[in-house]
């Protein structure tokens, strides 16, 4: 059974990946921002998980606001779908 829930929640990570990378697109990285589009189903829990990742710090922020930080919410916002966003470090 351990087996089963294991191979399990791996198919779960890899395939929860596939979208990740199919719903992003990186158009710019520069002076320390990275700008990229975002596909449908795609919120700004998953968009700041990108951002620290790609810019390598938890300290940064979107220009337009698009997702902010809210306790105990916290990564909160509407990101539309097509749209190109900028997150840039602190």
């Amino acid at each position: 059974m351990y087996k089963l829930l294991r191979t399990l929640a791996m198919l779960v990570a890899v395939s929860m990946r596939t979208v990740s990378a199919e719903t992003t697109c990186v158009t710019e990285k520069a002076n320390g921002c990275v700008t990229f589009n975002v596909g449908s189903g795609t919120g700004c829990q998953w968009m700041c998980n990108y951002c620290a990742e790609q810019l390598g710090t938890p300290n940064y922020y979107f220009p337009d606001g698009v997702c902010t930080y809210q306790y105990p919410d916290g990564c909160v916002g509407n990101p539309v779908a097509g749209k190109e966003y900028t997150c840039c470090a602190n």
